[in-house]
């Protein structure tokens, strides 16, 4: 049986993932590394506009992802 492949970019590069994939599944398939920090919160998910999206958000064939530095990961809540 053949699993459906799906063309998804990261950081503007093309990468093919098994259709279902997560959004994290599409960075480690780009990066290792990069998905290691997005797991750790070092880094952030966005879609093509900026807005960051949850890292088991589903792939279609298109989908356009970023990352970015989390400046907000030292940050404590002191209410």
């Amino acid at each position: 049986m053949t699993t459906r492949m799906v063309r998804v970019f990261v950081n503007a590069t093309g990468v093919d993932v098994p259709a279902g994939s997560t959004a994290l599944d599409a960075v480690r398939a780009w990066n290792a590394g990069a998905a290691d920090e997005v797991s750790a919160g070092g880094r952030i998910i966005t879609d093509s506009r900026g807005l960051p999206i949850d890292a088991a958000a589903p792939m279609s064939a298109g989908s356009i992802l970023r990352l970015i530095a989390n400046r907000d990961r030292d940050a404590v809540d002191h209410s």
